[in-house]
């Protein structure tokens, strides 16, 4: 059945499927309960679309100093950080390549909070990744979740108020000055009311590259009050201060140097400081009403950040934006067809930012015009003051059709409208990417303003057809919209939204002893959004159309059962990505610039073979063990197709841990061969190359002591 639970029952539900989740070693796949395709609890296998999710029992055995080790491996998205810090870049189905850094086109939620900004960027920095229950991948345009996003939407689903299992004790160190520190404690009375406080404390040198520590500091309450058998609240307030230095890339010689000796290398950019310091308070409260004939989940939330940001050319200093949003859902279970569900709502969200400032760096070594070196991230002239607000409204309605036991159809829309407002003054003074300095022209500041709105269609029909107990059909076809980065509309504010849609067809397997997920996707894109680097400076342009077919596989399987004590589960997980520009005219920027025919190229970065290997382990003495290996295939550099990258083979990654009783004491080693590899490389315009390397094989031990 479809229809909403009572809050006290969807707690039990939530409950359930963490013991199902922790029982997968042992008795083989359970299948998972997920949210985030359909905003209704509903298990993966039932869902008419790809759908990955991360559990806690996968995401006991990694390290998750960032996003970054639950994700790995999850075929359709490629992640990696180039810092080894909480920063990371994400590409789904090839939705977020325009980024330089970051993730962009795909909305990220924490427990339905949207942290992805309404212009697709999306920061990191508040993730506490110790307090992380679940994942939910949803990947693909159209989801109920996801404003101007065309990549599909991934929840963070953070451990419940109400879950007093969770109460830990977590200590690690390691190596490059790692430490992790994390603790939970939690009260729940005997009317079902809650409290839990959770804090965490991570650090790292990272001193394998210079300019790469990091440290962050994160402090959350969370409160649950349960008045009656049809009522939930919960709320969390959270303070995090975050500190990162951003390394840069490599030129080829100072990446094969890296390579070939392992040691400290500089990076091929005069400015040396790069870095992102943060600090973030965060509120959200959500309300759970079972009024009978209908649930109405009204939830507000709110967000108050400020950054320190030196790049290149520039110290960004946001004093604070404020964001304060509101999602009234309803869900109506009814009889239509069957035991039917209708789930529709609106969302308004507000993002203000009031006297963003951007300096010149002070202290800097030149010849002639063109910055030598940076000395320090001390800010100098202001270069620009500038004023911000983004609004969000938006309606969304889906309805759950089940006939018969074997029969689900989904059908719904979103419906958003974005409006981007700016307004800035700039001096005379501005960073010239061309000559590489600053430069200052009598008479070209002054005030100027930016206002564009953006309507926002995105429909999804998806059909799952359960052919028996263990094999489900299905099928949709989905469209979605993504709105410009404000950045982007800067440098060309003539850039329309880009639309892509997509056409999806699969088959999932869930058993004692195996499961699987087989799909494969056609999807084109118009007006795509493409990042051209020219001169080390980003340019962005719509490119006609670009086409993208796609086959993903995921699987395990149990094996040796009976033949050896405990029990060992293998995993292989592939993706195949063919993407090509259907119609791209690419404007390079030199003398004058000129104008390229791309038409038929491959789309850089992205490979056509990606694939990941594992194996788990678990003993009946409470010895388990996780190995993964990642290879990431060739692809070219540039939009040109002038050159490839080889990528990288089976970088691996293995896990080993003890429990006995509340003890957990557990040894992480990233990279486990020592590989030196280069997580990814572009081309400029001009020929010139930039690598980012992996970080080399490092190693933690942690000890856990569990309430």
């Amino acid at each position: 059945m479809i229809g909403t639970p009572t809050p006290k029952k969807q707690l039990c539900v939530v409950i359930s499927a963490l013991i199902s989740s922790q029982a997968l070693a042992v008795d083989g796949p359970t299948d998972v309960i997920t949210v985030t395709a359909t905003r209704a609890e509903r298990v993966s296998s039932e869902v008419p679309e790809s759908i990955a999710v991360i559990d806690q029992s996968r995401l006991a055995q990694e390290r998750m100093g960032n996003i970054n080790d639950a994700l790995r491996g999850t075929p359709g998205v490629l992640v990696e950080s180039t810092s080894g810090a909480y920063s990371s870049r994400m590409i789904v189905r090839g939705a977020g390549l325009k980024a330089q850094y970051g993730i962009r086109e795909v909305m990220l939620l924490r427990d339905g909070v949207p942290i992805t900004d309404p212009d697709s960027f999306t920061r990191m920095d508040f993730i506490d990744t110790q307090d992380i229950e679940q994942i939910e991948v949803s990947k693909g345009p159209g989801n109920i979740y996801a404003a101007g996003s065309t990549g599909g939407a991934i929840q963070i689903i953070s451990k419940s108020v109400f879950d007093d299992r969770r109460d830990q004790l977590r200590i690690g160190a390691g190596e490059f000055g790692t430490k992790n520190l994390h603790a939970r404690k939690s009260y729940m009375s005997e009317a079902g009311n809650a409290v839990a406080i959770t804090a965490s404390h991570r650090k790292s040198d990272n001193n394998w590259r210079r300019w790469n520590d990091f440290e962050s500091n994160q402090l959350s309450i969370k409160t649950g009050y349960l008045p009656n058998d049809f009522t939930e609240l919960e709320t969390e307030l959270s303070y995090t201060k975050a500190q990162l230095n951003l390394p840069g890339d490599m030129t080829q010689e100072q990446f094969e140097a890296f390579r070939q000796t392992g040691k400290q290398t500089d990076n091929n950019s005069p400015f040396k400081h790069n870095a992102r310091d943060s600090e973030i308070i965060f509120f959200n409260s959500r309300l759970n009403m079972d009024l009978g004939s209908f649930t109405f989940k009204p939830r507000l939330y709110f967000n108050h950040w400020s950054h320190f940001h030196p790049v290149t050319g520039g110290i960004n200093d946001t004093p604070g934006v404020n964001i304060w949003g509101t999602d009234l859902e309803v869900e109506v279970p009814h009889n239509l067809l069957g035991q039917d569900n209708l789930v529709m709502g609106m969302t308004y969200r507000q993002d203000r930012n009031l006297g963003a400032k951007k300096y010149a760096y002070q202290d800097i070594v030149t010849a002639g015009p063109k910055v030598i070196r940076t000395l320090s991230n001390d800010p100098g002239e202001l270069l620009e003051e500038q004023d911000e607000k983004n609004n969000v409204v938006g309606f969304f309605v889906q309805e759950s059709l089940q006939p018969n036991e074997k029969l689900l159809i989904d059908a719904g829309f979103r419906f958003d409208h974005i409006t981007i407002e700016q307004n800035t003054w700039s001096s005379d003074t501005r960073y010239n990417y061309g000559m590489g300095g600053y430069v200052t022209v009598p008479g070209s500041g002054g005030y100027s303003s930016l206002n564009r709105s953006f309507d926002l269609f995105s429909p999804r029909v998806g059909i799952s057809y359960k052919l028996n107990d263990q094999f489900t059909l299905f099928g949709n076809l989905a469209q979605g919209e993504q709105v410009p980065f404000a950045s982007e509309l800067e440098s060309n504010p003539d850039l329309r939204s880009p639309t892509s849609r997509s056409f999806e067809v699969g088959l999932k397997g869930r058993a004692a002893s195996w499961e699987f997920d087989l799909n494969a996707y056609i999807s084109s894109v118009d007006d795509e959004i493409i990042r051209v680097r020219t001169n080390g400076e980003s340019i962005y342009q719509n490119a006609g159309s670009t086409d993208k077919k796609g086959l993903e596989f995921s699987g395990s399987k149990q094996v040796l059962q009976g033949k050896i004590p405990g029990k060992l589960r293998l995993g292989f997980n592939y993706a195949y990505s063919d993407y090509t520009y259907d119609e791209f005219s690419e404007i390079v920027y030199g003398g004058r610039p000129t104008n390229h025919d791309r038409s038929g190229n491959q789309l850089p970065y992205i490979p056509k073979h990606y694939y990941s290997v594992n194996a788990n382990y678990e003993h009946p003495s409470g010895i388990k063990a996780r190995v993964q290996a990642d290879s990431w295939g060739d692809y070219y550099l540039d939009n040109a197709n002038t050159e490839k990258y080889k990528g990288y083979d089976f970088v691996t990654s293995l896990n080993v841990s003890y429990a006995t009783g509340p003890h957990d004491i557990s040894l992480n080693i990233q990279n486990l061969f020592d590989k030196r590899y280069a997580v990814e490389v572009e081309k400029d315009t001009s020929g010139e190359k930039s690598f980012s390397p992996g970080a080399p094989r490092s190693i933690m031990l942690s000890y856990r002591y569990q309430f």
